[in-house]
């Protein structure tokens, strides 16, 4: 089957496009190169680029098998139309079950699903969003529940009295509502909730380390690579660095940088190792020196510098860094894409944390500024990798359990062949009844008969 495809402007070639996206026919196809610009600046670079990664296969889908009506369906054509074959996609190429509801549709995975079924139906939403701001998409958003959106307004401002707007909360004389966010998707994914992805393999670092290696990274790459590791970041908060990022620390191996939604605000920090640091400095020292249009080092480069370059002197981006590490990561034959190395650091921080905390409320007190440092939005992520440890933890005990059964069993067998006895190492209560017992314990006793 044809596909969809996107090449980056080739060096030396002028252009206002940075990306082009071709349709089937290896034709430009500016739709979806226009929605790839006008996501850059609303959203991060990486994201815009998952977006149109996850919109590629539907428009090739699009263009050779949709069918409405007896008729091939275009991305312009009105939204009853989208709406048909999105819902056919949705089930035939993602294997999804998709049923009615009132003006929407609820969509649920199956097993043959793959995981990527939320950030399609976002990233198509968001690529109509696009089209209408550009004037290029004549009707409303096929993706969006306009009536579901209309009715619940309309829940929202009416007032207990019949016609009557609600009376303001100050008043008193009606029920205050709850706040909660409205879902105006037209398909909505039900029984889906985000999961981090728990990676505890000890080794996972110097697999991706050594398989750098072997396709010969540079020290830039390295140092971007160790970072992410030892930080926790996500890989455009490492790969726009500034100088002044690194300045703006007392600490050496501390570096500020901007969060998710901070819309560039420098909001939170990394720190790295030792190591990372000299190799940081040997990168800006020697192998960026080559590339600065003035061969700056570190102290002479102004805070505004990239600490990043390409080997064009410009800055370096999400897109060309991922090139390198999509490299290696075929190198080693695994799959991790650059965000599961957050996970990677938080399953491992939390292990250190079990591993060297005293008393519950020092495990909590850690967590906790584990939890401002990695700046989640949520606080309740992190309860997905306690019950990970708390699993981890019953595990051990259990095998402790388990291992004295067996160092009994045998001492037994033992006995039997020596055919001596040996007195039972359990007290014989004579008479219970004289034994006061805790109300709780009691309970559990009469709850085990």
């Amino acid at each position: 089957m044809a596909k969809y495809q996107y090449h980056y402007c080739p060096e030396g070639i002028e252009s206002r496009y940075y990306l082009l996206v071709f349709n089937c026919e290896n034709v430009p196809f500016l739709p979806l190169t226009d929605y790839y610009h006008d996501c850059i600046g609303r959203v991060d670079k990486s994201t815009a680029l998952s977006y149109l990664k996850r919109l590629l296969p539907f428009f090739s889908w699009l263009d050779q098998f949709s069918n409405y009506q007896g008729n091939r369906v275009q991305w312009n054509d009105p939204p009853e139309a989208i709406r048909v074959i999105v819902e056919d996609y949705l089930m035939n190429e993602m294997g999804c079950k998709v049923r009615e509801k009132d003006t929407f549709r609820f969509v649920n995975r199956t097993s043959k699903s793959p995981n990527t079924v939320n950030h399609f139906l976002s990233a198509l939403k968001s690529f109509y969003k696009s089209l209408i701001r550009l004037k290029q998409y004549n009707y409303s958003n096929p993706l969006i529940d306009s009536y579901a959106i209309l009715v619940e307004y309309k829940s929202q401002t009416e007032g207990v009295r019949k016609d009557k707007p609600r009376m303001p909360v100050e008043a008193g004389t009606e029920d205050a509502i709850p706040h909660r966010r409205l879902t105006d998707s037209y398909f909505k994914l039900i029984n889906e909730e985000w999961q981090p992805k728990i990676i505890d393999d000890p080794y996972l670092p110097s697999q991706v380390y050594q398989a750098g290696k072997k396709v010969n990274w540079s020290l830039r790459e390295v140092v971007i690579a160790r970072i992410l590791f030892e930080t926790g970041a996500r890989a455009s908060e490492v790969i726009e660095l500034t100088i002044g990022d690194y300045r703006s620390r007392k600490d050496f191996q501390e570096a500020s940088t901007f969060n998710k939604g901070s819309h560039g605000k420098r909001v939170k920090f990394l720190r790295f190792s030792k190591d990372t640091v000299k190799l940081l400095m040997r990168y800006i020292n020697k192998e960026r020196v080559q590339y600065d249009e003035l061969q700056r080092i570190f102290d002479a480069l102004p805070s505004e510098a990239p600490i990043f370059l390409t080997e064009l002197g410009t800055p370096f981006s999400y897109e060309a860094w991922y090139y390198h590490w999509d490299r290696a990561i075929n190198e080693c034959e695994i799959k991790l894409n650059p965000h599961k190395t957050r996970h990677w650091f938080v399953t491992t921080r939390l292990r250190e944390i079990y591993n060297t905390s005293k008393t519950e409320a020092e495990i909590k007190q850690r967590t906790n500024e584990l939890i401002k440092y990695i700046k989640w939005k949520n606080a309740d992520t992190i309860k997905v990798y306690e019950h990970y440890f708390d699993e981890e933890k019953h595990r051990e005990s259990h095998n402790q359990m388990l291992e004295n059964m067996k160092k009994f069993e045998n001492e037994y067998i033992e006995q039997k062949k020596n055919k001596r006895k040996k007195k039972p190492t359990q007290t014989v209560l004579e008479n219970i009844k004289d034994v006061e017992i805790d109300a709780e314990i009691q309970e559990l006793l009469d709850g085990l008969e």
